[in-house]
């Protein structure tokens, strides 16, 4: 291929890790099959991420990007606390109904991330990110609305999150529409509940 700057070659790379990584695993996807997917040399991809967990790193990026835009695309401007936390799930849920690959792709980064001391800051970024913009939205629909946090937002945040996390792989390894759309229900007014101070936490033993 005919000489391309870093600047345009890098998104072209993350689109074909994607692509490949989504076709044939995560652990298919060396820096030799990523150059190939989009024919370019084995060293452009080197020069560009620097190594294969650079590459790696920018995927995860990317896809956590992607999805995170269509999720704040959907956020309502004048609605209720209630209203608007329903309206960001739903917009999620839909990227996962409408986009399992990419949530795949991104959960099998994830594992891979966990096993690789080169990725694991990358890892901790990640999610550290995903928290933090969760938690902003949570603040934002609160103040906008005047609905008092009974709990931190960032504790809101990680317990709607893990919520998702759990929803998207029972999706993903066993779907079921139905009793999906009850669990997404019931789990969103949990979240509403745990904000407005109205969820009863029960005890846990500490040992």
């Amino acid at each position: 291929m005919a000489h391309v700057p870093a600047a345009e070659r890098r998104p072209q790379l993350i689109k074909a890790a994607i692509d490949f990584m989504t076709r044939e695993g995560v652990a298919a996807g060396s820096t030799r099959a990523i150059a190939a997917e989009l024919g370019v040399a084995q060293a452009t991809v080197h020069y560009t991420f620097g190594t294969k967990e650079g590459l790696y790193r920018a995927v995860m990026q990317q896809l956590a990007q992607d999805l995170i835009a269509q999720v704040e695309a959907a956020a309502p401007a004048d609605a209720g606390f209630e209203e608007t936390v329903s309206t960001l799930a739903a917009a999620l849920w839909r990227t996962v109904r409408e986009q399992p690959a990419s949530h795949q792709l991104l959960a099998e980064l994830t594992q891979f991330a966990l096993r690789t001391p080169a990725l694991s800051e990358a890892l901790e970024n990640h999610h550290r990110g995903v928290h933090e913009l969760t938690a902003r939205l949570v603040t934002e629909a609160a103040e906008r609305t005047g609905q008092p946090l009974a709990q931190p937002a960032e504790t809101i945040a990680r317990f709607f999150l893990a919520g998702f996390d759990g929803l998207t792989m029972q999706h993903l390894s066993l779907p079921d529409e139905e009793a999906e759309h009850t669990c997404l229900q019931a789990f969103v007014s949990a979240v509403v509940a745990m904000a407005g101070g109205r969820l009863e936490l029960v005890s846990i033993p500490a040992n």
